[in-house]
Order: C-alpha cells, then sequence, then structure tokens
C-alpha cells in the first residue's frame, strides 16, 4: 500500500516520489482518475526528490481521500 503520512494537519500533504518523470507520470495517471495532483520538481526540489503535492480541502470527503488512496496504489504498485 502507499504509505502518506500517518498525522497530518496541513493542507498540503507531500508524496516523494523520487526521479522528476516518475511524479511527472504519476501525476498525469491520477489527472486521468479525475485528481488534480501537481508534480513538484527540480529546482524547487532537490534532484532526485520529486514529489507530489496533494492538496486537502474543506469540501474533500473520506470517499475522496479513499479514492485517491486506491488511485495511488494503482499507479505506484502497477499490477
Amino acid at each position: 500500500d502507499t504509505v502518506l503520512p500517518e498525522v497530518s494537519r496541513a493542507a498540503i500533504v507531500p508524496l516523494v516520489i523520487g526521479p522528476e518523470q516518475a511524479a511527472r507520470d504519476a501525476s498525469a495517471a491520477l489527472a486521468d482518475s479525475g485528481f488534480l495532483v501537481s508534480p513538484i520538481r527540480p529546482p524547487t526540489v532537490p534532484q532526485g526528490t520529486a514529489r507530489l503535492r496533494i492538496s486537502i480541502t474543506r469540501n474533500v470527503t473520506k470517499g475522496d481521500i479513499g479514492a485517491l488512496s486506491e488511485s495511488l496504489d494503482r499507479i505506484m504498485i502497477p499490477a
């Protein structure tokens, strides 16, 4: 399963992916699933630490979080 931070009180949750292209690909795949999750790439972050910027707003439901988690599992661990 995808590992997200256990507790976060922040509205932005970073998910470190690693390679820049992998973060771009994950962002595109999430967009295909209906999620707008931006890739954060160098020079904003150090080389090799590209990440996804997951923004949680007050309108996000537990169902949305579950669907995002399932999408991340499919993307991060291809069949």
